[in-house]
């Protein structure tokens, strides 16, 4: 008699392995092996999630490539939203309080709302470009279009985290951002800027504000604003006929915020006599001033520039008192009005002045606070062009005499 053989009903097939590609359930998948970097030992990496067989062949070819360069990373599913959380709270403590909420504003204005869902690892070049286009057509207030300089700002924060994420967290092997395209850079070199002659004149007639010394020192000095409003009387030396500028302050969320200057460093300024009287004409009007208060005075001394009380100045007081002051020149000078300018102006202006006037490069790169002449070259490139126009006539006659 011949036995029947009796077993359990059959079972589903296993899916088969093709050359590092296998289909599970509806989806593809691949595996490769990767040398672990620190015990040199080969180990497999699933990645899966493919809608086709190509799909997954074509991200195994390009996984494969990767690893014998050394440049494969395991796969990573966090979103550019929840890398850039994690990304500015690690780098909290090393940007300054003002640079770190103006981060968090580009990162929550303009990058999350239009690429915060996507993967880290799914970021293309191109996802990127199309942001910068977007923003430039429709990604200011109201919808209407960006200025490229803030999108330079934009580019800066992405730049800066995708960098981390190849070289810190390695969870990518090359930076999608800087292949990106992004608009025409804007000049950063700055427009018309007043002559001497309009400078001495808005000066002139600011004069009887409490605050014209503040105005007189930043044009004299090339300091910035945030520098002057730092500024103690101990960084003041009459006699030495010079100030040292340490630090900068401003105002993060309503409250003062003192940190280091620009570049990190601390310079010293040379100051002229005139402006050495304004620094004591400052000084004998915070005396009045405090005087005059008597016990509701609100200073303690430390400070050069301060408000009636004798508190420091706020940032936002002088930047909109410029413009008043300048209506106000106009208004009384009808024949001879200042064109638009910002506070900031006063620090080109002197650069400015300085340049043609064939003082050194490197000497105004020193005042201004310029980590490097070859910022101050870039910035005010035209200003040397415009020197240089006359350098052939000023050798010629210095031959001839």
């Amino acid at each position: 008699m011949t036995k029947t053989a009796v077993g359990t009903p059959d079972e589903p097939k296993k899916p088969r392995l093709r050359d590092g590609v296998v289909k599970r359930g509806n989806t593809w998948s691949y595996v490769i092996r990767v040398k672990d970097p620190e015990t040199g030992e080969s180990r497999p990496r699933w990645v899966s999630g493919f809608a086709t067989e190509d799909d997954a062949k074509a991200a195994r070819d390009e996984a494969r490539v990767k690893a014998r360069r050394g440049e494969y990373v395991d796969r990573n599913t966090i979103t550019v939203a929840q890398y850039l959380d994690e990304w500015i709270e690690a780098h909290a403590v090393e940007i300054k309080p003002k640079t770190l909420k103006d981060y968090r504003d580009i990162i929550t204005r303009y990058i999350k709302p239009q690429m915060g869902n996507a993967r880290v690892q799914a970021v293309r070049p191109s996802s990127v470009t199309k942001l910068y286009r977007d923003l430039m057509a429709h990604g200011g207030k109201n919808g209407r279009p960006l200025s490229p300089r803030t999108i330079e700002y934009v580019h800066a924060v992405l730049r800066k985290a995708f960098r981390d994420a190849v070289e810190v967290d390695e969870i990518l092997s090359s930076s999608p951002v800087d292949k990106a395209k992004r608009p025409r850079r804007e000049t950063s070199e700055p427009g018309a800027v007043w002559t001497a002659a309009q400078l001495r004149s808005f000066l002139t007639a600011a004069r009887d504000h409490r605050l014209w010394t503040f105005f007189h020192v930043a044009a004299y000095t090339g300091a910035r604003r945030g520098e002057l409003l730092n500024l103690r009387w101990s960084e003041v030396d009459l006699d030495g006929r010079q100030l040292t500028i340490i630090g900068s302050a401003a105002f993060v969320d309503g409250k003062r915020i003192e940190g280091t200057t620009k570049s990190g460093r601390k310079r010293i300024v040379s100051l002229d006599e005139q402006t050495i009287q304004v620094f004591r004409d400052q000084k004998k009007m915070q005396a009045e001033d405090k005087l005059k208060v008597g016990f509701e005075w609100r200073g303690d001394g430390t400070y050069v520039f301060t408000t009636g009380w004798g508190e420091p100045v706020h940032p936002d007081t002088l930047s909109s008192l410029f413009p008043i002051l300048i209506k106000r020149h106009n208004e009384r000078n009808a024949q001879s009005p200042l064109p638009h300018a910002r506070l900031h102006d006063l620090r080109h202006i002197h650069a400015t002045t300085l340049l043609l006037a064939g003082v050194p490069v490197h000497v105004v790169a020193a005042r201004l606070g310029h980590a490097d002449p070859s910022i101050t070259l870039r910035v005010y490139a035209h200003v040397i062009r415009s020197a240089e126009a006359s350098a052939a006539d000023v050798f010629a006659q210095a031959i001839k005499e």
